[in-house]
């Protein structure tokens, strides 16, 4: 405990901030320095160990009241130096402290006694000899082999008691002093100075990397928990392993094969501590990066194995060394990769704790620091030679360069200042200082003289401070990884992978023995059989290693778990549907409706979260799924539970029904995540099973968002907004515009809960949205203006739901309206003051925006202009050439290219930059269209071709710059490598080209020789370019119908044409109206055809079929025009009999397109010319026209008529409503009559002839007849409805109409039947429907022919009382009488000559059915 406060004590006492843990950290400290003294038998350690406590009282309390001064005066710079002097003191005497305790002492007495013995490396002249050369090279193996055994003594002793890393270290510098007296030796035997001066050097580089060894020892006793300490000592124990074979390499000249084999125990034996307690991940690599890894580095080491085999019995002394290097490089990869699997089958048991990576690497800062030190030694050592001064300065520039770029990093990643500012300043002080050496070094390798040396030599101790410095403030505890924490079941998934991988390090250590021994005497039997023994055994062990691995992927056994669970909860929510639908699901009364609904919504928010973690995890981190899949399953029992009873306390059995059923949903679609990320297991190399896990998570989110709102609804129903409030307030957290009509429903409270539900919506969107533009904006004030903003409006609509909720339970509160109304209000300014912001920060965007919506309009304008051109009506105002604009268009045409550049830099500048260039392109397009009309204008109406293909040119600089505009606001503020830079470069190509092509089309109009010709090049340009939009992946805006697509495939037939004629002809102005021709058709049939492709009937397979055939249609006509093109230029008979061929080529693609675009319409696919077609478009006209008679029925009323006169007015309203009666039963007849139609045609009972054209009565055309009558009967009801309630006209008229519809529907109806099947489902409809028509019409008659009754009743005859009067009325009523007898027997004559006309024309069928 002692340990960890005294840690925690310098943590606490760099930040001044920390005064008060400081204080009780000492406090602390106090009581453990009393305990250690107790415990010490040692009346003097006990006596130093409370001295040195004593001194970090003292020094903490200065250092206590000079940080209280330097905070009195924050800018006092001889504050902040006594404050570092102080920290500085106090952290010397807690080092004193720390040594203090027991086995630290004897640590740092191996320390010293190492750096003591060091000291003989010094010397300039080395002792005499006193062995020989055997001799020494015999003590050196020996001693060396001793060394690394220590070290591995030295390791392992670290994480037992003090007194244990007590004997170990003592040992180790016992050993290490002998190894140094051997290498001494050695170095005497040496040839030549320069083999010394390399002996000595290796030697210093042991020393050095012992003295780490033993540092990093002691860190670990100290702080077993401490991060990566583990792996700094492993690292620490590989070097001294590295650094002695070295020099036995460059020492030893041993039998055959023994240095190899020797130096591979030794690695062997390094790498042996990877498996010991694998709690530390080893390498960077993934689960799967392991397997990899162990196969290949098997296969290596089979191979190598052989070699052995085969190098022993051939003698092949060298190609056994190697075999036996590779060897041990396979089984070291072999062991890091076994305890990276360990490490991460351990962390992944859902009971460990999964670690942190910390915000630098220790390790690699250790590693730099080591590397600096060597390097610097080399360079200050007087026996170094120009090419080791150099390899020097490499080492230290490369190691410097990478802590650089390690505090860069850290200082953007933390969020202490203190700890961002002293990266800062670490990194400019080993820069510095770099520097500095880097200058003195060059000096020296100039001119290698002692003072040049000595420079160097004091340059080197700046940097080494620099760089020591840095490591300790890098291996504060602050910035270090948090460790994982294996559970027990971890650590016994573990052990079968560890056990493999001893079992091979034995066999193979084993294994390398035996051949050492081989390779000397290849004869002896015996060996060779021990030899395949263990051949055998370090194949049984890979084999067992890679078998347990692959049982122990991560997350596999908590997938099958999580499965199984979420069945079981699939099988209750199904149980109590059942139930519910039954009428017989229990309610539940222990707990209240809103508990369960807060549960409910809280599971389904948890699986919610979890989403996106499973969903990376299947794709790539195979150490977390199991952790993210068991945490996902033990949240559906809860949503079980609480959604069976939130559903039991429901009355409406539709919304019970509704909340088990996305249940259910949510439950399968999780079901289905599960499979997914199972099979795919953290594997990111699996790519064929990343679009499942997508999918399923896609469905899982939907099913979510489902649930989520069905229950908000049912919340808000109930004026429960406590959910709402806690979606808002975390959206809040993670921190476009909201629709707020909330006023409105203070007279609609009913409303309000919906209302709600949508604000809290609305807002997590544009929570999500507003941190991206906050993390985007530029400069920073305008993020973080978005950034608070924004969360000011959460807070304004966390008041707006709560209020609402309030008024939702009290709806006549007229108190909680008010403040409802006063929410809304200052959250709709508050909606403003956020977009105001967002505009201020997309300045640039909305630039962007504004210049686009102009270039359109301009594009529409040019459109405009075309048709003007072409229609030979664009003519100057005034007598001027071409030659007038000429130079305008030029100059304003390179003003527009120096503009396209600044719009592509703007997209990787300031939103002003943007702004700027966004407005002057604009401003110039406009400027450039107007000068290229002015000069087309300028040409005169005597040659359109030519006044069209000027300003097509210029329209594809507007085309162009369109889209580069689109693709600049895409890609503003996205890094370089993002795709929307590529986009962008492409766009600014194309606007390149398009702008060369509009200059040489303007040098080129007044050329009649070749302007044909360069009318052909744009053209040819601009299709490629329509071409590469038509292949993108980009949906059109609308869909258009296959009728369409074909129509416009007419035009390439025509435009195929009309540019064999122009390559025959060779005519330039042939050539220019092809150009010009050519360029629309294609245009035209490009975007038709992507547009028919989306239509929403299309399949797949015709969609790109479509798209293919497309492509290759245009692709033809490229090679037509292109073809074209050649004859110009050199017009033999060969090219023009080419053109036939391409011709071919594009009508057979032509053909293609239309039959494709036949089976896009299916069976929908008529012949426009069809009879039958027309009868149906006839039929579906006719129901039309009645359906808006009857709406127009529908818009009339009954005039106002005086309070005398209404008994008549129900009299009207009967006729309204008969009429709009018939008008709906005809317009279903009629409807009815098309179906059947269809049907006849389907059957071959009505023939496709063409009718005669001398036939031109009613029954020539069958069925379109009929439904003609019918939609006119229908009108003519109309009008007489509408006369008749207006008092325009009689009942007779009235019942007349109504008549003629009933007889019309009828002759529609002996129409269809002449050859129909009676009983065919048409018919039946259609006999129905004509029913309908004839019930609607005798209702209609009726109703008229009894008000003309009543009425005849109502009419009261008053008769004369005189003779005379009487006579005279008598004689006046019969002359009525006849002249109406008279006018009745004529119109029945009439009616008969119609008819009998009518009947003339009426088929031989229809007459045979009538008799």
């Amino acid at each position: 405990f002692c340990i960890i406060y005294i840690l925690f004590l310098l943590v606490a006492a760099s930040h001044l901030s920390h005064i008060i843990e400081t204080a009780q950290a000492l406090r602390t400290l106090a009581q453990a320095a009393r305990g250690v003294a107790a415990s010490t038998k040692e009346p003097q350690a006990a006596a130093a160990m409370l001295d040195s406590a004593q001194c970090v009282m003292e020094g903490s309390s200065m250092l206590i009241h000079e940080a209280h001064q330097a905070l009195v005066h924050p800018g006092d710079a001889e504050s902040q130096q006594r404050l570092a002097q102080v920290a500085k003191a106090v952290s010397h005497s807690l080092n004193n402290c720390v040594n203090c305790l027991p086995g630290q002492k004897d640590v740092d007495m191996a320390l010293r006694s190492i750096g003591e013995a060091s000291k003989k490396l010094l010397v300039d002249t080395l002792p005499p000899c006193s062995k020989t050369f055997q001799e020494a090279q015999t003590d050196l193996n020996h001693t060396a082999a001793e060394l690394n055994h220590s070290a591995g003594e030295v390791v392992h002793s670290s994480r037992g008691t003090s007194s244990q890393l007590a004997v170990a270290s003592g040992k180790f510098s016992q050993d290490f002093d002998e190894f140094l007296d051997a290498g001494i030796e050695m170095a005497g035997h040496t040839q030549s100075k320069d083999d010394q001066i390399q002996v000595i050097g290796n030697l210093k580089n042991i020393s050095m990397a012992s003295s780490k060894l033993l540092l990093a020892a002691k860190s670990l006793s100290v702080d077993p928990g401490a991060a990566n300490a583990k792996n700094l000592l492993a690292v620490a124990a590989r070097a001294v392993t590295e650094s002695i074979n070295q020099l036995i390499t460059l020492c030893t000249q041993q039998a055959a094969g023994q240095k190899e084999c020797d130096n591979a125990l030794r690695e062997l034996e390094a790498v042996r501590g990877l498996l010991d307690n694998p709690n530390e991940p080893v390498s960077e690599l993934s689960y799967f990066d392991c397997i990899e890894s162990v196969m290949e580095n098997s296969k290596v080491l089979g191979e190598s194995m052989a070699g052995i085999s085969q190098h022993c019995k051939t003698g092949d002394v060298p190609a056994f060394g190697e075999s036996v290097g590779m060897a041990s490089k396979a089984l070291c990869g072999l062991t890091e990769a076994a305890g990276q699997a360990s490490y991460l089958v351990g962390v992944s048991d859902p009971n460990s704790q999964s670690g942190h990576e910390g915000l630098v690497d220790p390790i690699q800062f250790a590693r730099a620091n080591q590397a600096i030190q060597m390097a610097c030694q080399n360079l200050v050592d007087p026996a170094s030679s120009p090419s080791q001064v150099l390899s020097a300065a490499t080492i230290v520039a490369k190691h410097t360069s990478a802590l650089c770029n390690a505090c860069r990093l850290a200082s953007s990643k933390t969020s202490n200042p203190v700890a961002r500012r002293q990266f800062v300043q670490s990194a400019k002080e080993v820069a510095n200082t770099t520097a500095n050496l880097v200058k003195t070094i060059k000096a020296l390798d100039g001119d290698f003289s002692e003072e040049n040396r000595n420079r160097c030599s004091v340059a080197t101790t700046p940097l080494l401070e620099a760089v020591e410095n840095l490591s300790t403030f890098a291996n504060n505890p602050e910035f270090a990884s948090i460790p994982a924490q294996i559970s027990n079941e971890g650590s016994a998934a573990q052990e079968p992978i560890v056990r493999s991988a001893r079992s091979m390090l034995d066999s193979s250590t084993l294994l390398l023995e035996t051949a050492r021994s081989l390779v000397l005497n290849p004869k002896d039997p015996p060996t060779w059989s021990i030899l395949a023994g263990h051949s055998r055994t370090v194949s049984d062990s890979i084999k067992s290693l890679i078998t347990s691995i692959r049982d122990k992927a991560p997350g596999q056994r908590e997938c099958d778990y999580a499965i199984d669970n979420i069945n079981k909860c699939i099988r209750d929510i199904e149980q109590a549907s059942l139930a519910a639908v039954g009428q017989t699901l229990p309610c539940r009364d222990d707990i209240s409706m809103e508990a369960l609904q807060d549960q409910l919504t809280s599971s389904v928010q948890e699986i919610g979260h979890l989403i996106d973690p499973i969903s990376t995890a299947a794709r790539g981190e195979a150490a977390q799924l199991g952790h993210k899949v068991t945490q996902l399953a033990s949240y559906f029992e809860p949503l079980i539970v609480a959604s069976v009873g939130l559903a039991s306390k429901i009355q409406d059995h539709q919304q019970q029904m509704t909340i088990l059923d996305q249940t259910k949903t949510l439950s399968e679609s999780a079901l289905q995540m599960l499979y997914a990320a199972k099979e795919g297991g953290g594997n990111p190399k699996a790519s064929h099973t990343h679009d499942a896990i997508s999918e399923a998570a896609q469905l899982m989110k939907e099913a979510v968002d489902d649930i989520m709102v069905t229950l908000n609804e049912a919340a808000s129903e109930g004026g429960m907004v406590g959910g709402m409030v806690e979606s808002i307030a975390e959206a809040m957290g993670i921190v476009s515009y909201i629709n707020l009509p909330m006023t409105k429903s203070v007279t609609c409270p009913e409303e309000l809960g919906g209302l709600a539900s949508q604000v809290t919506v609305d807002y997590g969107q544009l929570a999500h949205q507003g941190r991206l533009a906050a993390a985007t904006a530029e400069p920073e004030e305008v993020g973080f203006q978005i950034k608070t903003r924004v969360q000011e409006l959460g807070h304004g609509c966390i008041y707006l739901v709560q209020k609402a909720g309030a008024l939702q339970l009290s709806p006549t509160d007229s108190f909680s309206k008010r403040e409802l109304i006063e929410c809304a209000r200052a959250v709709t300014e508050k909606v403003s003051l956020v977009l105001s912001a967002l505009q201020a920060g997309n300045k640039g965007t909305q630039a962007c925006i504004t210049a686009a919506s102009a270039v359109s309009g301009i594009i529409a304008d040019l459109d405009t202009t075309i048709m003007f051109a072409s229609a030979g009506t664009l003519n100057p105002e005034n007598e001027e050439s071409f030659a007038d604009h000429r130079e305008s268009i030029l100059k304003t045409a390179k003003a527009l290219v120096e503009d396209t550049k600044l719009l592509v830099a703007g997209a990787a500048s300031s939103q002003e930059k943007l702004a700027q260039a966004a407005q002057s392109s604009a401003k110039t397009i406009t400027q450039l269209t107007e000068v290229v009309k002015l000069g087309a204008t300028s040409m005169g109406s005597e040659d359109p071709e030519t006044q069209v293909v000027l300003i097509n040119a210029v329209r594809d600089v507007a085309k162009a710059l369109a889209e580069l505009i689109g693709a600049t606001k895409c890609a503003a503020g996205k890094p370089a490598d993002d795709p929307s830079m590529y986009q962008l470069k492409s766009a600014a190509k194309v606007m390149v080209t398009n702008v060369t092509s509009l200059l040489k089309t303007v040098k080129a109009v007044e050329d009649e020789a070749t302007r044909g010709t360069r009318a052909l090049e744009a053209t040819i340009e601009c299709i490629k370019q329509e071409l590469t939009v038509f292949q993108s992946k980009d949906v059109p805006d609308r869909s258009t119908t296959p009728e369409e697509f074909i129509r416009m495939t007419k035009g390439i037939t025509i435009a195929t044409a009309k540019a064999v004629a122009a390559g025959n002809s060779a005519q330039q102005e042939d050539v220019i109206a092809t150009a010009n021709l050519s360029r629309k058709a294609i245009s035209d049939m490009l975007t038709t055809c992507k547009q028919a492709a989306c239509y929403p009937d299309v399949g797949d397979e015709l969609r790109s079929k479509a798209l293919q055939f497309g492509s290759e249609c245009t692709t033809g006509y490229i090679n037509l025009l292109e073809q074209v093109l050649q004859v110009l230029q050199k017009p033999t008979m060969e090219q023009k009999q080419q053109l036939a061929v391409h011709s071919k080529h594009v009508a057979a693609c032509v053909t293609e397109l239309i039959q494709t675009a036949e089976a896009m319409k299916g069976s929908e696919w008529v012949d426009p010319e069809d009879p039958t077609v027309i009868a149906e478009a006839e039929l579906l006209g006719a129901a039309a026209s009645i359906e808006a008679a009857a709406k127009k029925l529908e818009q009339l009323k009954p005039r106002a008529k005086p309070k005398q006169a209404d008994e008549t007015l129900d009299f009207e309203e009967q006729i309204l409503e008969a009429a709009k009666s018939i008008a709906a039963a005809t317009s279903a007849l009629v409807k009815s009559a098309s179906a059947a139609q269809r049907e006849l045609v389907a059957q071959g009972k009505v023939g496709a002839n063409q009718a005669n054209a001398v036939d031109d009565g009613q029954w020539s055309q069958g069925l379109i007849s009929a439904a003609r009558m019918v939609a006119a009967a229908t009108s003519n009801l109309c009008e007489a409805a509408n006369a008749s309630v207006q008092g325009h006209a009689s009942e007779e008229k009235l019942i007349s109409s109504a008549k003629q519809v009933a007889a019309s529907t009828a002759q529609l109806l002996v129409a269809c039947k002449v050859k129909a099947d009676q009983d065919s489902e048409a018919m039946r409809r259609l006999q129905a429907a004509g029913n309908a028509v004839k019930r609607a019409s005798d209702n209609l008659v009726k109703a008229a022919q009894k008000a003309a009754f009543d009425k005849a009743e109502d009419d009261s005859v008053v008769v004369k009382t005189k003779f005379v009067g009487g006579i005279a009325q008598i004689i006046a009523a019969q002359e009525e009488m006849l002249r109406k007898e008279r006018e009745l027997e004529e119109a029945r004559k009439k009616l008969a000559q119609i008819r009998q006309q009518q009947y003339k024309f009426l088929p031989s069928e229809l007459r045979e059915d009538e008799g």
